[in-house]
């Protein structure tokens, strides 16, 4: 891979208020429109009659197309910067929100969700570099974290602002996208006037070509063992994001979007909660207890037979505290052991198991709908993550020991 070296003055890597709250804005809205369409799912099923199979697909294109985005945008941000992916990215969302906005079938409504992964999945790893690299070393939330709760952030307001939007505002299809694309521009502007081009002291811009990235052997155990702890965090999360919207309109006989929209909301609401109150405990701690957590869920919505929605909702307030704790943990373990330079590939990868654990389980439940009713397929999905659970508990612990120092001979 050849490289040129930059020409013009370098500024200094420095903490930037404004840079992270740029960043930090840019994964909210980026992250709140591609959550955008779950409140209104059962709406879209209703008007263009597709099944449960295509509904879980489409819900769930976002994380099968985000993976090659991640895996392509980290490095790249790592090597051409920051500024021309982030721009890539907000022009990708326009164009899914755009799609979802003119829907008049289900073609569109893939069209819109491949576009909003791709948006993501671009500046996932160049946002959380930005964000950890220009945070301040004294903040009380560090970089990892608060990257981690603007993801949340981000995936809690999309079904609350949508649902609302579609039950009190005219256009109920129509309004959500296009108050989005309003602020897409808007991050656009501030993009422009906070987020530093140049790259950091000693590093060159070097032509890109698609390459995977590179984790450190030393890493890889404790990479792995997160990645899996975060897969399973938001694959949980994935399961009540596809199941509850269902589920309130079969149990309760309602098409109240704003109602959808708040439970979703809820449960994000105590993933955000747990990630605050965790801000002080160590890594190993949040992950083991996350999982823990997220296994008791699992546990709820087997023995309910995912068919109970007092039930359902009960196993939701353990899914909201497990995910966030599981997720930022598994975050901040990563971060802390990443070179400075690798930090947007990495992320990416890091970010390429999660997004994969919101979508992989929707998959798998919506083939399974072939056969047998949503709930039974859900069950099913429910028990058999059980024993994984308890195996990434078990396996946090392990790598978390210390090495066993040799005894003389």
């Amino acid at each position: 891979m050849r490289t040129t070296v930059l020409r013009r003055p370098v500024r200094r890597e420095e903490p930037d208020r404004r840079t992270v709250r740029t960043a930090a804005l840019l994964v909210v809205v980026l992250t709140a429109g591609a959550y955008l369409p779950s409140p209104l799912y059962p709406e879209y099923q209703q008007l263009f009659g597709f099944d449960d199979l295509r509904m879980t697909m489409v819900f769930a294109t976002f994380a099968l197309v985000s993976g090659p985005a991640l895996l392509l945008g980290g490095p790249a941000a790592d090597l051409v910067g920051h500024q021309p992916v982030l721009r890539l990215s907000l022009l990708l969302a326009a164009a899914g929100s755009c799609c979802f906005a003119l829907a008049d079938g289900t073609p569109w409504l893939f069209a819109g969700r491949v576009a909003q992964a791709l948006a993501l999945g671009a500046a996932t790893g160049a946002a959380q570099a930005l964000i950890t690299t220009h945070r301040h070393p004294s903040a009380r939330i560090g970089g990892p974290l608060f990257a981690s709760l603007a993801f949340t952030v981000g995936t809690a307001a999309g079904p609350a602002l949508s649902g609302l939007l579609a039950q009190h505002a005219p256009g109920p299809l129509l309004t959500p996208f296009l108050l989005h694309l309003l602020l897409l521009a808007w991050v656009w502007g501030r993009l422009r006037t906070t987020v530093p081009v140049a790259l950091a002291p000693g590093r060159t811009r070097a032509r890109w070509r698609p390459t995977r990235p590179h984790i450190p052997a030393e890493l890889r155990p404790l990479f792995l063992v997160a990645g899996l702890n975060g897969f399973l965090a938001w694959a949980v999360l994935g399961i009540y994001l596809a199941l509850v919207p269902a589920l309130l309109v079969r149990e309760l006989g309602t098409d109240d979007a704003a109602l959808t929209g708040a439970v979703l909301a809820a449960v994000l609401i105590c993933s955000l909660v747990a990630q605050l109150g965790a801000t002080r405990s160590g890594t190993t701690h949040s992950q083991r207890l996350g999982v823990a957590l997220l296994g008791v869920s699992l546990l709820l919505l087997g023995v309910s037979g995912a068919s109970s929605l007092p039930l359902t909702l009960a196993a939701a307030v353990p899914a909201g505290i497990g995910h966030g704790l599981a997720f930022s943990g598994a975050a901040r373990a990563v971060d802390a052991r990443t070179p400075a330079d690798r930090r947007a590939g990495i992320g990416a990868a890091l970010h390429l198991l999660f997004y994969l654990g919101s979508g992989a389980p929707a998959v798998v439940v919506g083939v399974l709908t072939l056969w047998v009713p949503l709930a039974t397929a859900v069950t099913w999905i429910s028990w058999s993550a059980l024993g994984p659970a308890l195996l990434l508990v078990l396996a946090t612990g392990y790598l978390a020991r210390p090495p066993r120092t040799p005894t003389p001979g």
